[in-house]
């Protein structure tokens, strides 16, 4: 089993989702996350004084799936997420060793 963490830009979420649906994903779990990259965030102009942003806002998706699935979902959160623009995000992926549903005490893949 594979952790597949995203992140990408807040107006994308709806739309990867549904993809995500659409690609055999059965659930996921997201946080709303601030952070940069090598974009440095940016400056805004606020009742006529200058501030800098240095972290901007992103969303998390978190998604545990079987390694038959891995590169599929790879491919649909790039593909959907992808605006050409610095900021599109990242996407790393983790060994799981153990995964266990709380309700049932199923374990390995069947508590995914």
């Amino acid at each position: 089993m594979k952790k597949i963490e995203a992140i990408i830009k807040p107006f994308k979420l709806d739309e990867v989702c549904e993809a995500l649906n659409e690609a055999g994903v059965s659930g996921l779990t997201i946080t709303e996350v601030k952070g940069f990259g090598r974009q440095k965030g940016h400056t805004e102009l606020y009742r006529g004084a200058e501030y800098v942003v240095d972290f901007l806002p992103k969303i998390k998706i978190e998604i545990v799936v079987p390694e038959a699935l891995v590169d599929g979902v790879i491919d649909t959160i790039v593909n959907v997420a992808r605006t050409g623009k610095i900021g599109d995000g990242k996407i790393f992926v983790t060994s799981i060793e153990q995964v266990v549903r709380i309700r049932t005490g199923e374990i390995g893949e069947a508590a995914i």
